[in-house]
């Protein structure tokens, strides 16, 4: 199967991904508006999401890298799931 030709999927997803990234702003417009956004902005979260959105800025796989941003590494240590 091949990939969806650039302009056709710009215009299949523009508005959508236009929505989104509103949607985004204004989180971080409340995020600073809050009280005690100071303190907020220290929240590792805030950082992880800042990051985030810096890397949509990058090529490359993006979705790849923004869902490593929010995972824990792995830890070959974690027990395995025991059937049910």
């Amino acid at each position: 199967m091949s990939p969806l030709p650039a302009a056709a999927a710009l215009d299949a997803y523009f508005l959508e991904a236009r929505c989104k990234l509103l949607d985004v702003a204004a989180i971080f417009d409340r995020f600073d508006r809050g009280v005690g956004a100071d303190a907020a902005g220290n929240d590792p979260r805030i950082a992880r999401l800042r990051s985030a959105v810096e890397t949509l800025l990058r090529t490359g796989p993006r979705a790849e890298r923004v869902q490593e941003i929010f995972s824990l590494q792995y830890d070959p240590s974690w027990p395995r799931p025991e059937p049910r």
